[in-house]
């Protein structure tokens, strides 16, 4: 869907006491347009209206190649989020920390999908966690397994990863569903999915200590409006 983005956003409704890591994402696109006017009063009503728009958000330039190399291996456009909640920030690495214990991780399919993960966690204060998500070549909500024990046997049943539709919500050029319960690295996530040319993106955040419910929300939010288009490079 190139000229309107739909996406998709998905919460835990029950939160735990206790915060827990994911082991081992994205997200959406704010589409910006501006105009152009013709002669000089054109042009003082362009300026003006420049001044007062938002600054156009930016991949810094020190994470931008390995977003730009992710986009090009899955070929598929990627997102490259400009502003993330402290302590955390859009750096892929081995070598990145944030302080504390964790950092930031990218794992990738044979199909294409991805899951890039950053994370903050200290003892006593409690974590920050964002996972940024894809899947070219599919819009329909992934399948996850969930297993229960029914006394000794394993039991395990595919269940949608997000689910349980809950309304909508608005932002410029996006109509958000609101989903609620999210499984696997997105459990006890806030997320937001949308689809975009065929593919399927979230960014989700985890519901835990120092950040409420409603900080997570404003802080993807602004994840969401700050995210970056990376198209592949052909050739």
């Amino acid at each position: 869907m190139d000229a309107a983005t739909t996406v998709l956003v998905a919460a835990s409704t029950t939160l735990p006491s206790v915060s827990r890591l994911a082991v081992i994402v994205v997200s959406t696109l704010v589409l910006v347009a501006a105009g152009c006017g013709g002669g000089s009063k054109g042009s003082k009503a362009t300026v003006a209206t420049v001044a007062s728009a938002p600054a156009k958000s930016v991949c810094p330039a020190a994470w931008r190649p390995v977003y730009q190399r992710l986009a090009n291996r899955i070929r598929a456009a990627v997102y490259c989020p400009s502003w993330m909640p402290s302590p955390l920030t859009g750096e892929i690495g081995r070598n990145v920390s944030f302080g504390g214990a964790g950092g930031s991780s990218l794992s990738v399919d044979k199909d294409g999908s991805y899951l890039a993960l950053f994370v903050w966690a200290e003892p006593g204060s409690g974590e920050v966690h964002v996972n940024l998500r894809g899947y070219p070549g599919r819009t329909t909500v992934p399948t996850c397994i969930k297993e229960d024990t029914n006394g000794t046997k394993l039991v395990k049943t595919n269940i949608p990863c997000f689910s349980d539709a809950r309304g909508t919500v608005r932002a410029p050029g996006i109509v958000a569903t609101v989903y609620t319960v999210n499984q696997d690295a997105d459990l006890w996530h806030v997320l937001y999915a949308w689809r975009y040319r065929g593919g399927l993106y979230t960014v989700s955040q985890h519901v835990a200590p120092p950040l409420n419910y409603a900080k997570v929300v404003a802080s993807l939010n602004r994840i969401l409006n700050n995210l970056v288009l990376v198209p592949p490079r052909v050739g």
